[in-house]
């Protein structure tokens, strides 16, 4: 009975260490990785949706989009671009919108009129080719919420720091348990020395 409870706190030590150590290493990719346009993991990009602007037919608030790089003049209408907003209310942030047809600006330059499914309403400015950060391949429903729980000082504490308290707290109580086991080693090798005199 002792023996499995030995086995089963180490396993759950371990299973605690393993989410800690994910935990960590999701951090560092999504930090160094969402939501940022010059970075990439395996030719991918992540960007969390702010809006439900393509809920209707792709994507909600909080999933996380996937686009890679793609030669813009690849491009036709239907496909769905992530790309650097220029329109007066969103200039900035990034988007990502069907592409309803392939356009030119004011200057000529070739680009795409793009829109939100949920609305199907047009995008105010012309998305250039120097402004399409990717092509849409995939999204994770819901990753994006949890990411920005991560971000904040509760899911701070709740997802890594009291992990790694439990984690030193069980190492502790077990060097304290195989400390008091060895001084009893000690204590009965020596009753059994004084005995034998």
């Amino acid at each position: 009975m002792k023996k499995a409870l030995n086995v089963t706190k180490s396993v759950l030590v371990w299973i605690v260490i393993a989410i800690t150590a994910g935990m960590m290493i999701f951090t560092l990719i999504s930090v160094n990785t969402f939501d940022q346009t010059d970075r990439n993991l395996f030719g991918f990009k992540f960007f969390i949706v702010a809006s439900d602007s393509m809920k209707k037919t792709d994507f909600d608030a909080g999933d996380i989009v996937i686009s890679r790089n793609v030669d813009p003049s690849t491009l036709k209408e239907g496909d769905i671009i992530t790309f650097l907003s220029q329109d007066s209310e969103s200039f900035g942030k990034i988007i990502t919108h069907k592409i309803r047809r392939l356009t030119t600006d004011h200057y000529g330059k070739p680009g795409f009129v793009t829109y939100g499914t949920t609305t199907d309403t047009d995008d105010e400015t012309v998305v250039t080719y120097d402004y399409v950060i990717g092509k849409y391949v995939g999204s994770i429903p819901k990753l994006g919420l949890f990411f920005q729980f991560l971000k904040t000082t509760p899911g701070y504490i709740t997802c890594i720091l009291i992990p790694f308290l439990l984690i030193i707290v069980f190492q502790g109580i077990n060097c304290i348990r195989l400390f008091r086991q060895y001084k009893k080693e000690q204590m009965d090798e020596m009753e059994t020395e004084r005995k034998k005199i």
